[in-house]
This record gives structure tokens, C-alpha cells and sequence, in this order.
């Protein structure tokens, strides 16, 4: 019997964040800088890939972020919960500590350190600032699914 292998979507809703599609056999990943695209690019990338499930960064304003900015990054999570739920794909919403902690990179605001780490793991991507976090949380993701299967 051949064996399923889950694919995995990490979002960082970011205005200036990315999307990345792995999956558990991580036999290699895509990505998508929301900065580069319009949403109907983005719809269209989503659109033909399997994926059994999605991690999107939970997003909340932060002390320091102007109303505009939060308003705007608000804004985006809204719109991926909404595509996410219109493509019938399966989310989890998960806290920057949470991943970041996990995935052994915790920021503190700095992006060059998940910029770092992403490198690490995904040496054949020429990873950016825009996709670092994304492709960290769809390791998380897929890390977290390798469990699941393993607790069985």
C-alpha cells in the first residue's frame, strides 16, 4: 500500500509576507511573496494545489503599529480566512511564539533571524525576508502532521 504523504500550506498574512507549500515527504517546496502578486495571482496559485492543511500566522495589533498598518494587517488575515474557507482547505491558526519557539527561532522582531533559520532547513531555496516565516510555519505544520501520525 502506498503511502498518502499530507500537503501543507504555511501563510504569513503579512503585507509583506508569503505562502509555502510543502509536504511531508518534503520533496521540496513552493512559494508565493504577496508583494509580487495580486490576490487573483495568489487565488490562482492556491487554486489546483491538494493541500490536507493549512497553518496561518494568527495575527494580533502590537503596541508599537500605527492604526493603518493594523487595520491593513488585519485586513489580510481576514482575506485569507475567507479564501481559505471559499477553497474548503483546512486551517489551523497558530501564534508566532508558538512556531517560533518550536522551530528554534525565536525573533523578537528581527526577520533575519527566521530568515537564518529557513535557510538552514531549505538550503536549495534562495529564501527572502518575504517567505522565511511562511516556510517556517509550513515546517511547523509539517512537523506537527509527522506527530499526529506518529501518536496513532
Amino acid at each position: 500500500m502506498q503511502m498518502k504523504f499530507q500537503q501543507i500550506l504555511g501563510i504569513d498574512p503579512g503585507v509583506s509576507g508569503g505562502a509555502a507549500f510543502i509536504s511531508e515527504a518534503l520533496t521540496g517546496a513552493q512559494t508565493i511573496a504577496f508583494s509580487k502578486v495580486t490576490p487573483s495571482d495568489i487565488c490562482a496559485w492556491l487554486v489546483n494545489k491538494k493541500i490536507d492543511m493549512c497553518y496561518l500566522e494568527a495575527v494580533h495589533s502590537m503596541p508599537a503599529q500605527g492604526v493603518a498598518s493594523t487595520f491593513k494587517f488585519g485586513k489580510n488575515a481576514g482575506w485569507w480566512e475567507g479564501v481559505l474557507m471559499a477553497l474548503e482547505i483546512p486551517f489551523e491558526r497558530v501564534y508566532p511564539l508558538k512556531w517560533q519557539t518550536y522551530m528554534s527561532c525565536r525573533t523578537g522582531g528581527n526577520k533575519s533571524i527566521s530568515k537564518a533559520r529557513a535557510q538552514e532547513l531549505f538550503p536549495k531555496i534562495k529564501v527572502t525576508h518575504a517567505i522565511a516565516d511562511a516556510l517556517l510555519i509550513a515546517e511547523y505544520g509539517r512537523r506537527q502532521s509527522l506527530q499526529k501520525v506518529s501518536d496513532l
